[in-house]
C-alpha cells in the first residue's frame, strides 16, 4: 500500500477527499466543481509594462444549486498539517462570499465557520463527518435569515438559461444572489452598483 504521505495533492483530493464528500451525500456531477479558477488575476501595472496577478484557483467549491455556493476546500499534501490551507481557503471563501471555510489533508477536515452563529468557529472533524448538503444549506439559511418556506423557496429557484449554458462570473452570482435573498426576506428597496462591464443586463435580468 501507498505511504499517504508520498501522495501528491491531486492524489489526496482523488483518494480521500472526493470520496469523504460523496459518502456526506454531495452530488459529484452537480454539487461539487474541483480546480475552479474564479479570478483571471488583478492586472499590475508598472510604468508602460503590465503583468496579471495571480489567478485565483480553489482546489474545491461546494455548490447546494448550481448558482448557489455554499463552501471552499483547499488541499494539501498530507505532509502539511490539516489547516496548512485555511488562510488560502479564506481569502477566497471572501472573495465569493461564502460561508463555510475547509481545509484538508487527507487525514480529515478543519472546518471554520464564517456565519458568527457557531458555537466553535473552528472545530477538526474526520474524514467520515463531513457535513451533508442539507445540513449546510440549513445552516446557511440561519445565517441569512431565510427563516421561512417561501423564502428559500424564493432562493432555491434556478437562474434563467437562454439556451447558451452561460454561468455567471462569482461576482455576478453574488450580486443576484444577495439580491434575491433581500426580495426573498421582503426588502422593497436594493440599489445594486457595478462598474462598465461587468455584465449590469445579464445581472439585471437574473
Amino acid at each position: 500500500m501507498n505511504d499517504k504521505r508520498s501522495l501528491s495533492e491531486r492524489d489526496i483530493c482523488t483518494k480521500y477527499i472526493t470520496p469523504a464528500l460523496v459518502q456526506a451525500g454531495w452530488n459529484l456531477h452537480r454539487q461539487i466543481r474541483e480546480e475552479v479558477s474564479f479570478t483571471k488575476g488583478r492586472i499590475i501595472v508598472r510604468g508602460k509594462l503590465h503583468a496579471r496577478g495571480e489567478q485565483k484557483r480553489a482546489d474545491y467549491i461546494l455548490y447546494y444549486k448550481s448558482n448557489i455556493p455554499l463552501a471552499v476546500i483547499e488541499a494539501k499534501e498530507n505532509s502539511c498539517s490539516i489547516g496548512a490551507g485555511m488562510q488560502q481557503a479564506l481569502n477566497y471563501a471572501d472573495t465569493l462570499g461564502v460561508p463555510f471555510v475547509f481545509s484538508s489533508n487527507g487525514d480529515g477536515f478543519l472546518l471554520h465557520d464564517r456565519t458568527g452563529l457557531a458555537e466553535r468557529i473552528e472545530q477538526e472533524l474526520t474524514l467520515d463527518a463531513f457535513p451533508s448538503p442539507a445540513q449546510l444549506w440549513q445552516r446557511y439559511c440561519q445565517w441569512k435569515g431565510l427563516e421561512s418556506i417561501e423564502a428559500r423557496h424564493t432562493v432555491e429557484i434556478s437562474y434563467f438559461d437562454d439556451g447558451t449554458g452561460r454561468t455567471p462570473r462569482y461576482y455576478q452570482a453574488s450580486a443576484i444572489n444577495n439580491t434575491v435573498e433581500a426580495v426573498a426576506k421582503g426588502q422593497q428597496r436594493i440599489l445594486l452598483v457595478m462598474a462598465t462591464g461587468t455584465g449590469k443586463t445579464y445581472t439585471a435580468f437574473q
